[in-house]
């Protein structure tokens, strides 16, 4: 399914199945919608969605190619009233968790709760000391953007980290939905290393930490690893910060844990749900 945004960016919409209240899953940067596959197909009780935000997957860049996180925000909102969901619980990892935080303060009452695994919020634009450059952008940009076909391009991302840890399904679907069939047989990255690159540098640029008191719902704050490099040292003020907010530790973890352990993290999102209802 497709949506159109505001700012015209072709959203795509992805069907996860289920029945029961709504829920929308959204994905960290460089990654899409269905990744959320093997998280889906372990979440009882909720009709689940997922979307590729903008630049990701099979959506489209805006134009010119800006990302400012509150056009992820503005995704989020675009999904929501074009399928008509009443208060859908929120699902999100790293980027796709700040959008949820993002939209929820432009439009405080959109969502009945958040389950947000290490999202992407600083406080004042950024952790202390934080470098100039950004490690993560300058990786994007080195990313390698094609490969003779769809299974060279699995067979490379199984056999290294960090993408080897994801757990198969997800991988293949990262792959087969990540990658564009190009006319002699080639597969060519739909999210575009420099638009990837260009996520990350704005990712310390919007204010959604300043505004976490305008989040009126309950949040479930999950993080890995305190020494793993990312958001997770600062999850504890994150939940702090929430007027409803909890924190769940996973230590044995890494920022890839909804992608590398879907069962578990499935659980946890369930756990939270049933305790909305007790």
């Amino acid at each position: 399914m497709q949506l159109a945004s505001t700012d015209d960016v072709d959203l795509t919409v992805h069907d996860l199945g289920g029945a029961g209240r709504p829920a929308l899953l959204c994905h960290a940067t460089g990654f899409h919608g269905l990744v959320w596959t093997p998280v889906a197909e372990h979440l009882d009780g909720l009709r689940r969605w997922s979307l590729d935000f903008r630049a990701h997957g099979t959506s489209t860049a805006p134009v010119p190619r800006s990302f400012g996180w509150d056009g992820f925000g503005d995704d989020v909102l675009t999904v929501v009233d074009g399928l008509d969901l009443d208060r859908p619980i929120g699902v999100g990892h790293s980027m796709g968790g700040a959008a949820l935080l993002l939209a929820e303060q432009r439009r405080p009452g959109t969502f009945a709760a958040l389950w947000l695994f290490e999202p992407v919020v600083f406080p004042s634009g950024g952790p202390t000391g934080a470098p100039r450059a950004n490690p993560l952008a300058e990786g994007a940009r080195r990313r390698r953007p094609s490969f003779p076909s769809h299974e060279a391009a699995l067979a490379n991302f199984s056999s290294k980290p960090p993408m080897s840890v994801l757990a198969p399904v997800a991988l293949e679907q990262y792959v087969r939905h990540g990658f564009a069939e190009q006319p002699d047989g080639s597969v060519e990255l739909r999210c575009r290393p420099d638009d990837e690159a260009a996520v990350y540098d704005m990712g310390l640029r919007h204010d959604a930490f300043v505004r976490l008191a305008d989040v009126g719902c309950p949040v479930l704050v999950v993080r890995g690893n305190l020494t793993e490099p990312g958001p997770a040292p600062i999850t504890p003020m994150l939940a702090e910060a929430l007027p409803h907010g909890r924190l769940e530790a996973h230590d044995h973890l890494n920022h890839f844990a909804p992608l590398a352990e879907p069962e578990r993290m499935a659980t946890s999102v369930s756990r939270f749900v049933e305790g909305l209802n007790g």
